[in-house]
């Protein structure tokens, strides 16, 4: 069947994972005029809610369940959505058209979307299942880091990434002792280029973050059954009240594989978000996605993947064209720092750096020839936008205007 052929507006929608994809989705086929019966399927007992502020904002008290929910309670119950908080699901059968519960209960859908997100890489090491050894997914463990965090406790991050570079800003502002623990040579190894990850270490270690680079961990230590002390492979330990590991996110895509659905670090899907069973779609972090822009397929991380893919998602739904592809984009808060990324780094061969490192304001561009893949800005809103805009439109620049700051960004384009 062709995919208009496919479009019912009044069929019943299945969505498991009641997170920003999920919640937005059932929301957006509301928006589009989708009249038929939604099923919202969450194993957190939390309306869906955003998760970017949980390393900050929610961290420093400054954010709860309700600040943070992406639609009020009574919304669900005017726009039809049936809500199963709380609620896991086992198993699919594709057959049939049904989610199995672990409560027993069975849910017939005509469309199936997962939205089951990804979940924190644990490390399998001794002193691993330690009180005060923790990951950082949702409202819960936000709130558990929360009671841990104070003056003069000692945090220590296993793993220099995004995540855990927000919870060391977010655990100096509340006064916490902080030591960053990177098993590669510099932190954001796998995410930034190196001048972005000297910029970070540097502007967190003048604002007394250590950090321990290099530095394979061998276990936690404990007594009494909580955690005491991070060992590395070398025989040293750092002592700590509480430890966040950060080393990265599996996709929850469990349920797709039993069910026989393609999934290659993520669920396969196409530019709908639909897997290859015509009856389902995968959005947001559990998705393994197309980049057109990029000539290649992905698994991103992000909220505005997340909104797009259920807009593609409610869109093949009730049979209304899908969004134009848009450029990826990501963002990290820490202290006085708003770092904005467009694009993604594939295939470039020289970076250009515009604006002043010194006074914390400026941009990273990546480029293969003289088309910019990605750009990396910290507090520099104009070269972001100006950079994704670039990256869509696959603008030629020159490089001679782009590393010149009297010329505007609008100019830059060769």
């Amino acid at each position: 069947m062709s995919a208009a052929e496919l479009a019912d507006p009044n069929a019943r929608v299945v969505i498991i994972g009641a997170g920003h994809a999920g919640g937005s989705a059932a929301a957006f086929l509301r928006q589009y005029g989708h009249t038929g019966p939604i099923v919202l399927i969450g194993d957190e007992p939390l309306l869906p809610y955003q998760r970017p502020p949980l390393s900050k904002a929610w961290l420093k008290g400054e954010a709860d369940a309700e600040s943070l929910s992406l639609k009020p309670a009574e919304w669900y119950a005017e726009a039809g959505v049936s809500l199963r908080l709380g609620g896991v699901a086992t198993r699919i059968d594709r057959a049939d058209r049904l989610v199995f519960l672990a409560s027993g209960e069975t849910v017939p859908y005509d469309y199936l979307i997962l939205a089951t997100g990804a979940r924190a890489r644990a490390l399998t090491i001794p002193g691993a299942d330690l009180e005060g050894v923790m990951a950082l997914r949702t409202a819960a463990d936000a709130e558990r880091l929360k009671r841990s965090l104070g003056p003069d406790k000692r945090l220590a991050v296993v793993g220099g990434g995004y995540v855990g570079l927000e919870v060391a800003a977010s655990a100096r502002a509340l006064g916490s002792h902080v030591m960053v623990i990177e098993r590669e040579s510099r932190v954001l190894a796998r995410v930034a280029c190196e001048m972005l990850s000297d910029f970070f270490q540097t502007y967190h270690g003048r604002r007394g973050v250590g950090f321990a680079l290099n530095a394979g961990v061998e276990a936690f230590e404990g007594e009494n059954g909580h955690v005491t002390g991070v060992r590395f492979t070398d025989g040293r330990i750092v002592a700590c009240d509480v430890a966040l590991v950060g080393v990265g996110a599996i996709p929850n895509d469990e349920l797709a594989k039993a069910a026989g659905l393609d999934c290659a670090n993520g669920v396969v899907v196409n530019l709908e978000a639909r897997t290859a069973d015509e009856r389902i779609f995968a959005i947001g972090d559990v998705s393994h996605r197309p980049l057109p822009l990029y000539d290649r397929q992905f698994r991103l991380e992000s909220v505005p993947n997340a909104l797009e893919q259920a807009k593609q998602a409610a869109s093949a739904i009730v049979g209304r064209p899908g969004p134009a592809p848009e450029v990826p984009w990501f963002w990290s808060d820490q202290y006085d720092l708003k770092l904005q990324i467009a694009g993604l780094p594939f295939d470039a061969d020289r970076i250009v750096v515009r604006g002043d490192v010194a006074a914390a304001k400026f941009a990273v561009f990546h480029l293969k020839g003289d088309l910019i893949q990605a750009v990396e800005a910290i507090n520099a809103p104009p070269e972001f936008m100006a950079g994704r805009q670039l990256i869509a439109k696959r603008t030629p620049v020159s490089v001679e205007k782009l590393v010149d700051t009297t010329i505007s960004m609008k100019d830059v384009a060769a």
